[in-house]
């Protein structure tokens, strides 16, 4: 392997993730970001942080439950701070039914009842009779996450650059921008909100289940929430929807009317990158690695597909995720 960096085309969580971990093994790299720092340029900027690899399993294939198992401890041994507290899966009680298919559809939960969700959530007590608990679940703060992975790259002498060299190895992070060379790369836009609420106390995200799309709400400290997040079929990037942002609203009055007084301090709004299957990819042609179409799971997977990078870089190990290799490095 020569000793020439390696480039890494965009820095939000997939490309930081990937810098840290080839650093880590002592394999040289250097960062080609157009941005001075993370920021709402990337689609991770926008993300709820939820390491909840179960709760995904309603819907994700396989591998995504298995795959971000890793993520917390990945994201412990960075520095970054997780919080082991589990999430809880509730629903409205003309929406039962909701509630007993997520249970059908996961595993690593405990039913609670109306008494036990008080226990854990006081501020929920009385306003719901059950739900689902899965402990072994954690949240992170993405913007933090992304700052620290940053900042520790830049203090290992990590050259982050706005210009990429015109020859060498290179891997492409760059999420929906590598449509240019991905053509069934797709756009799938989240929409999120950011409330803050001094009448209302969480300690874990909070999904209440809804028959056309699922709430979540994430405690960030402070009296600080993230709502999200809607999935809408486009690539569109930049304008969030009036019904998107009425339903996020009206579904976190119904998880807690004190959320109607919040105080509502961001709109967001981006298009995360996704494959037919929605499951991440890693692919070879030439000099370049591709590591993309990790859907909304980017802080939940980046972590293993950054392993599994540095596993194919470093000791030749082809990776579970890639389904396209055409060169050598």
């Amino acid at each position: 392997m020569t000793n020439a960096p390696i480039t890494i085309l965009g820095a939000g969580v997939v490309g930081l993730c990937v810098a840290t971990e080839l650093t880590a093994r002592g394999v040289p790299v250097q960062l080609c970001e157009t941005a001075p720092e993370p920021g709402p340029q990337a689609c991770s900027w926008w993300a709820g942080g939820m390491l909840a690899p179960f709760c995904e399993g309603e819907t994700a294939e396989e591998p995504v439950v298995r795959l971000g198992q890793q993520a917390p401890h990945w994201w412990c041994t960075q520095g970054v701070q997780v919080v082991h507290n589990g999430s809880l899966v509730v629903t409205l009680g003309r929406d039962k039914r909701e509630l007993a298919r997520f249970a059908r559809r996961t595993h690593g939960h405990q039913s609670l009842t109306g008494d036990e969700i008080a226990a854990l959530e006081p501020d929920l007590e009385g306003r719901f009779n059950t739900a689902l608990h899965f402990k072994d679940e954690a949240h992170i703060t993405p913007r933090t996450a992304l700052a620290t992975l940053w900042d520790r790259l830049r203090e290992n002498g990590v050259q982050i650059s706005d210009s990429a060299p015109q020859d060498g190895r290179v891997i492409d992070c760059r999420g929906l921008a590598a449509q240019d060379t991905l053509k069934d790369l797709r756009g799938v836009k989240g929409e999120m909100v950011i409330l803050r609420s001094a009448d209302v106390s969480l300690h874990r995200p909070v999904r209440l289940l809804h028959p056309r799309f699922p709430l979540y709400v994430v405690p960030r400290g402070d009296g600080v929430f993230m709502l999200g997040a809607t999935q809408i079929e486009s690539g569109e990037r930049t304008r969030p929807t009036v019904r998107s942002l009425l339903e996020l609203l009206s579904a976190a009055y119904a998880l807690h009317p004190a959320f109607g007084e919040a105080e509502l301090l961001e709109i967001g709004t981006d298009a995360r990158p996704a494959f037919a299957d929605n499951l991440p990819r890693i692919r070879r042609r030439g000099q370049t690695i591709y590591v993309n179409g990790l859907f909304r799971h980017g802080f939940l997977l980046a972590p293993a597909m950054a392993l599994q990078v540095a596993d194919l870089i470093c000791e030749g190990r082809k990776p579970e995720m890639m389904d396209e290799d055409h060169g050598e490095w």
